[in-house]
């Protein structure tokens, strides 16, 4: 294979990379009209099936007449061959064969409505397990694409604001670090402004002469004869 040979399969398949992508970029709103277009499609079988229910039970009704006709005028046929009268029978005989051959017709509607009934009933209901499966299928794909763009715009952004992230908390325990120096520098001020406040008034003690000086003589000598004594 030369290189105008390669070039072309691989533009070729460079377009059909194109072309996939915008089809699937596409795929949920073009699954979500034929949705729409599929229920559309089933309200309509379904009117369908009641118009055919209903003429259905019509012809039901008719052939209920047909068979009652029937057998009225058989009740006839039987008066008048039980009075001799076999002409009146005849002609009995020849209404009950026209209505005989209406009720043929209305049973044979009858069956074929039961028949487009069963068909569309069948066909309905197939339908609807279709579109449930694939409703049930374009709503999973769709949770899981809210789910997987959510986690990709969390690590997306995690991933871009992990050197912030790691600024802000080095930032925090130098903020800490200064606190907890500021906080021992005022306790040790404290103690000293407390020592030295205790120092000052000692000495005034002693100048007053209100407590010995344990650095004077008389405080020493004292001092070594208790414990010559002890």
């Amino acid at each position: 294979m030369n290189i105008w040979s390669k070039l072309l399969t691989a533009l070729r398949g460079g377009a059909n990379e194109v072309g996939e992508t915008l089809v699937d970029g596409q795929a949920l709103r073009i699954l979500d009209q034929e949705i729409r277009d599929s229920d559309t499609e089933l309200r309509r079988s379904k009117e369908a099936l009641a118009e055919i229910m209903a003429k259905h039970k019509l012809a039901e009704g008719r052939l209920a007449k047909s068979h009652e006709k029937i057998a009225e005028y058989e009740a006839y046929a039987m008066k008048a061959l039980g009075s001799n009268d076999e002409n009146l029978a005849r002609e009995v005989a020849a209404k009950i064969a026209v209505l005989e051959t209406s009720r043929d017709t209305d049973r044979q509607q009858v069956e074929q409505f039961a028949a487009s009934v069963a068909d569309l009933r069948r066909a309905i209901a197939q339908a609807e397990g279709n579109i449930r499966r694939l409703k049930q299928q374009v709503d999973t794909v769709k949770a899981t694409e809210s789910v997987q763009r959510a986690q990709a715009t969390v690590a997306h952004r995690y991933s871009g604001s992990q050197t912030r992230l790691q600024t802000a908390v080095d930032s925090l325990e130098r903020i800490k670090h200064k606190q907890a120096e500021r906080g021992a520098r005022m306790e040790a001020a404290a103690e000293l402004a407390k020592e030295e406040g205790q120092d000052a008034l000692d000495t005034k003690l002693r100048e007053a002469g209100i407590i010995a000086d344990a650095a004077s003589a008389e405080s020493v000598l004292a001092r070594l004869k208790e414990k010559a004594a002890g």
